[in-house]
């Protein structure tokens, strides 16, 4: 009500605002606009993406716009720092880098990285290059031994996709690629198969508690196998 109130007399020649922007949806059953609530009670309204930051300020949210001016609209894209992803995660490798770069400051600027362009051609830095990712790989076969009790082969090339499940996105045609594979692969003769680099489809993620049809479409695919 006290917001309500308070658009009125911002608005006052605009009567079919209060019904547009009310918290409750007026009709034969009422609802909350569970939305509407968040934007109102929130200090920010962020989207998942610039496109869809956007997407929100000219059409379900244009008149939240209005009201509360486009400074509470912001964007900031979801996404992986340096300093978390291969500072902290991949220290080995973030410390081979800064030997060849001359410091850290890569970090804070990954066009730097540019630099690494000249030890292409460097036997030693590619050895040790190597030789830390196969550690980090040896690391990750013996998570998976101990946490699920699954053997993976360390020197197999790796797939890893790690994100939210849905049933409609990228997980849903990765598992598809799979099972393609799979049907090619039986299909090969000995000699052929013989031929082919080892490989490790690693998934993970999680669907929300009621996203029941992402869970049951995603578990089939995988059970298929």
């Amino acid at each position: 009500m006290q917001f309500l109130q308070t658009v009125q007399q911002k608005f006052p020649e605009d009567r079919d605002m209060l019904s547009r922007v009310s918290i409750i949806e007026e009709g034969d059953t009422k609802r909350v606009r569970m939305a509407y609530l968040a934007v109102i009670g929130s200090h920010k309204v962020n989207g998942v993406a610039e496109l869809h930051s956007d997407l929100i300020k000219t059409t379900i949210f244009k008149d939240f716009v209005k009201i509360f001016g486009p400074d509470k609209f912001t964007n900031v894209t979801n996404g992986i720092t340096p300093r978390r992803w291969l500072h902290q995660a991949n220290p080995r490798l973030s410390e081979l880098i800064a030997s060849k770069l001359g410091g850290h400051a890569f970090l804070k600027d990954l066009t730097l990285l540019n630099g690494l362009e000249k030890h292409v051609n460097d036997a030693a830095f590619r050895k040790e290059f190597a030789e830390i990712k196969y550690a980090n790989k040896v690391r990750l076969a013996k998570f998976l031994k101990e946490a699920q009790g699954v053997s993976v082969n360390p020197a197999a090339l790796f797939d890893i996709q790690v994100k939210r499940i849905h049933e409609y996105k990228r997980q849903q045609l990765n598992i598809f690629g799979v099972i393609n594979r799979y049907l090619h692969i039986k299909k090969m003769s000995a000699e052929e198969r013989k031929k082919l680099a080892p490989r490790v489809q690693l998934f993970g993620g999680k669907a929300a508690p009621g996203y029941w049809m992402a869970k049951v479409r995603f578990a089939y695919c995988v059970t298929w196998l």
